[in-house]
């Protein structure tokens, strides 16, 4: 019994299932950038129209937040026991 049977765990943590939901999500982000070809974008600055541009922005959107979320965790971090320590 202490062998790790992926029957009874929660499908979407089974890697199978993992590696179907990659393909399915970046082949639908693939689709939407190439349906960029077939719809007339009109950017109101110039780059806003280059294809997969809105993808990029997100993507890069996403990355900048993370990176500002984990500056702003290591600044305002707390040791372990600092409110513990606030009662002595």
């Amino acid at each position: 019994m202490s062998q790790h049977d992926d029957k009874h765990d929660h499908w979407l943590v089974r890697p199978a299932t993992i590696r179907w939901l990659w393909r399915v999500f970046g082949l639908v982000l693939g689709l939407t950038v190439a349906a960029q070809l077939f719809i007339d974008v009109h950017g109101y600055f110039g780059v806003d129209g280059w294809l997969g541009f809105n993808a990029a922005y997100g993507f890069l959107a996403c990355v900048a937040m993370v990176l500002f979320a984990k500056v702003l965790g290591w600044l305002v971090k707390r040791p372990e026991h600092y409110y513990r320590d606030l009662e002595k």
